[in-house]
């Protein structure tokens, strides 16, 4: 045992240098210090912390956020004019800097941990800085640009929060080891055993605040919600096309959704965007009418123009590389689907059709007769009006004469009464527009609602549990799979779980502050490095520091007189051997 003694204590230096090293770059054994972490590097530990903890949030929110990237990346084209996936330098060096942040956290508790003294190295602390500017700008570029999206937040804790607690619980726990030890070392048992479980305390009643659709017994849970395909299945094949909606169609959704403009000579076909640049090879054949309005376009140039070439191209949804040859060669020939195409491949599939009407410039020929244009084609292409969700609000009255057996769908949120009164049978809102209280309340009202853009199996769980009747979703194939909500419990189930998973954290926690306890009653470490440092000046000389580690590592036991840095005071330091 006594052979093996030296081998492990230069391990132990070992692995100490690389902890400090890393961290300030004290490599050298008498750069090192048990002394109190000064204020400044106090702060800077706070700093650290304080930047970890952003990091977290803007992690945790962009992982939430994968619901919209579609939407988001859509977002940058309308203002940049180029298609892109913004999201993946996002996600990068998010990962980055939270890998990079984690990392000086982790180095920082094991400081603490082994009694060493905080002294974070000016790289560091530049890196730190970067970090939490960079981040700081990325809150308020998201909070100015795609504001509304940090409702995800709020939305996803009814999904995630009784996991992030137990999560919580663990990490809290685990660092009672860390947090006992110093209250041990420190000689403070009582407060600090006080102050800590005061902030336990407040970890174990965070269930109260927790509320979730999901947490509700099994006999209550509502029908699955329909599905109704936003712009066909875009994740398959490209948006607007008819091979998009026969790829929902597939998917057994209940319904298609698309986004509808009229032409300069009346015909109404589906377009998303403003303009043709994105979705069309408008800028081969029409170079000089690329940024021009879509619907200054006649029906017939529009049909001519290839609507599948740029899915291949741009690849939206990282899905072209799985596709065969035979659908590379089918998505490459789609065109410009029309709206009286959509509805007759409803209709002999007897599924709903929902479209959002965009008027067209006032300049624009039709810009008067263009709601009477979009009824002539509904009445035309032969679908019962039960399955036509109508969301334009202009000339309602009107069309309720023409075609009273449409669906009349309201996309903005009001009272139960006042759709009433306007003939309003269904909502047609975006997923955060509406919370399990006031889905409900539309339900007890005899309005259907449905929920847009849901991609996601937590956020279709989460509405499924509200009660939501339908969704329209851009991921058909993927919702396909959630036969039920991923995660459903009674109240009783979930107290019992919360309940047990706080006695057993501060059962451990009284276990591990006991032991730490009896562990540094009447011990006292022989530390030569502590004693060295806390007898030597601050700032050594080189000729000093050399003479230190020279004895420190010859193996003898040597007794070294070391001066104060004004000379006034003399320290006998005896250096043992290993």
């Amino acid at each position: 045992m006594v052979k093996h003694q030296p081998l492990q204590v230069y391990e132990r230096q070992l692995c100490l240098s690389c902890l400090t090293g890393i961290y300030g770059c004290r490599w050298k054994r008498y750069q090192r210090s048990h002394d109190d972490t000064t204020k400044w590097e106090f702060l800077w530990s706070v700093i650290l912390f304080f930047t970890f903890s952003l990091l977290l949030v803007w992690f945790y929110f962009w992982w939430e956020a994968h619901n919209d990237y579609n939407e988001f990346n859509w977002f940058l084209y309308n203002r940049s004019g180029e298609w892109s996936d913004g999201t993946i330098p996002i996600l990068a060096s998010t990962a980055a800097g939270f890998t990079y942040i984690a990392f000086l956290m982790i180095l920082a508790l094991c400081h603490i941990a082994v009694g060493q003294q905080l002294n974070l190295h000016w790289l560091h602390k530049i890196g730190v800085s970067a970090a939490l500017l960079t981040t700081a700008i990325g809150f308020i570029s998201v909070n100015q640009t795609w504001g509304e999206e940090w409702a995800v937040i709020p939305i996803s804790l009814q999904a995630t929060g009784p996991f992030l607690h137990l999560g919580a619980l663990v990490a809290v726990t685990a660092l009672a080891w860390l947090v006992a030890g110093q209250v041990a070392r420190a000689e403070k048992t009582t407060s600090g055993i006080i102050t800590a479980y005061l902030v336990l305390l407040g970890l174990y009643l965070v269930p109260l605040s927790i509320t979730s659709p999901c947490i509700m017994d099994h006999t209550h849970l509502t029908p699955r919600p329909d599905i109704i395909g936003h712009q066909g299945a875009p994740m398959l094949a490209p948006e607007n096309t008819v091979l998009s909606f026969q790829r929902a169609l597939q998917m057994n959704v209940s319904g298609l959704e698309a986004d509808v403009a009229i032409s300069f000579d009346g015909v109404p076909f589906l377009m998303r965007d403003r303009d043709l640049r994105r979705t069309t090879d408008v800028g081969k054949l029409f170079p000089d009418r690329q940024r021009e309005d879509a619907s200054f376009f006649n029906w017939t140039d529009l049909h001519s123009l290839n609507a599948g070439q740029w899915f291949l191209k741009d690849d939206p949804f990282w899905t072209v590389r799985s596709m065969s040859q035979r659908e590379v060669r089918l998505v490459g020939n789609q065109s410009v689907c029309s709206l009286e195409q959509l509805l007759r491949l409803a209709s002999s599939q007897n599924r709903t059709v929902v479209f959002n009407l965009r008027r067209p410039p006032p300049e624009h020929p039709r810009y008067h007769s263009w709601i009477n244009d979009t009824l002539e084609v509904v009445r035309l292409s032969g679908i019962p009006q039960h399955l036509v969700m109508w969301t334009p609000d202009w000339d309602r009255g009107q069309v309720r004469l023409v075609a009273p057996g449409l669906q009349q769908t309201s996309v903005v949120k009001r009272p139960p009464q006042a759709l009433h009164q306007q003939g309003i049978s269904r909502l047609l809102l975006r997923y955060s527009q509406a919370n399990p209280h006031d889905i409900r309340e539309f339900s007890r009202s005899n309005l259907s609602v449905t929920l847009y853009t849901v991609n996601e199996p937590w956020l279709f769980s989460v509405l499924w549990c509200s009660g939501v009747s339908s969704v329209s979703s851009e991921a058909p194939n993927i919702l396909k799979k959630v036969p039920y909500p991923i995660w459903l419990m009674s109240p009783d189930e979930y107290c019992l779980i919360w309940v047990a998973a706080d006695v057993i954290s501060f059962t451990v926690v009284i276990g591990i502050f006991v032991f730490q306890k009896w562990r540094m009653s009447g011990m006292r470490s022989y530390n030569p490095e502590q004693i060295m440092l806390s007898a030597a000046v601050r700032r050594s000389s080189r000729d000093v520091n050399i003479m230190k580690e020279k004895l420190i590592f010859s193996g003898k036991e040597r007794t070294i007189p070391l001066l104060t840095s004004d000379a006034s005071r003399l320290f006998l330091v005896t250096i043992p051997s290993y």
